[in-house]
């Protein structure tokens, strides 16, 4: 792929509008057959690896991303000092919930782990829980600030 800043891609893809039955037959159909009982974890660290691809300066960076990637609206809940509790919610997340029992969001959950671990400089873990009858998902991301990480050189697309 050529080095082409997240915004460029962006903008030159936007206008084009795909129907979700395509997105959705890669995601819940294609890549579960694919990677079989490892679905889950890989994808997590795949969350995490476009993450590292696309590092965002700020939450609210996130939350744009996550709108711009048709993932769905992303709202904080709570914030503590080493937790944050947020939302995700939309129509591609309840059409996906009311679909598929087994749908996961773990792709979206590595991605907010990495994320929060380079703007925090802590180790970060991501856990997903589905509220089925909400048609959301909540996500609760902790870091340990006595676990810090090396600082890294952040490159926008490798």
């Amino acid at each position: 792929m050529k080095n082409v800043s997240f915004q460029q891609q962006y903008e030159t893809l936007e206008s084009i509008t795909v129907p979700s039955f395509g997105y959705e037959l890669l995601r819940n159909v294609l890549l579960p057959d694919l990677l079989g009982k490892e679905t889950a974890s890989i994808l997590y660290w795949a969350g995490k690896r476009l993450a590292r691809q696309y590092p965002l300066d700020t939450f609210e960076e996130i939350i744009a991303f996550f709108a711009k990637a048709g993932w769905g609206a992303l709202t904080i809940i709570k914030e503590r000092r080493d937790e944050l509790e947020v939302e995700l919610a939309g129509e591609l997340v309840a059409a996906r919930m009311s679909m598929n029992d087994d749908c996961s969001f773990s792709l979206e959950a590595g991605f907010l782990a990495q994320q929060i671990e380079q703007q925090k400089r802590c180790i970060t873990e991501a856990y997903e829980q589905p509220k089925k009858r909400a048609k959301k998902v909540i996500f609760t991301i902790k870091w340990d600030q006595k676990d810090a990480v090396l600082e890294e050189t952040r490159s926008p697309v490798e």
